[in-house]
């Protein structure tokens, strides 16, 4: 499914994956806790990805495209 967001958001961000989390949801991490629409905590596997960050034992999302897919779609 082809999820539209804003076009600033793509535009200033640099994806090594060339953003196939718009066209393919199946390869996204899940997002198993949101808080404030800002801080994404993960459940996902060994996903290598620039935007993957750490906090303790949780995996964070920083990717402004994936953070606007959950907050727009909840997917």
């Amino acid at each position: 499914m082809l999820k539209k967001i804003d076009k600033k958001i793509t535009d200033s961000t640099e994806c090594e994956k060339s953003f196939e989390c718009l066209a393919n949801q199946e390869n996204l991490c899940k997002v198993k806790l949101c808080i404030a629409g800002e801080v994404h905590f993960l459940k996902c596997d060994d996903n290598v990805c620039k935007f993957k960050a750490y906090f303790g034992n949780e995996s964070l999302c920083t990717c402004p495209v994936r953070k606007e897919i959950y907050n727009r779609y909840k997917v």
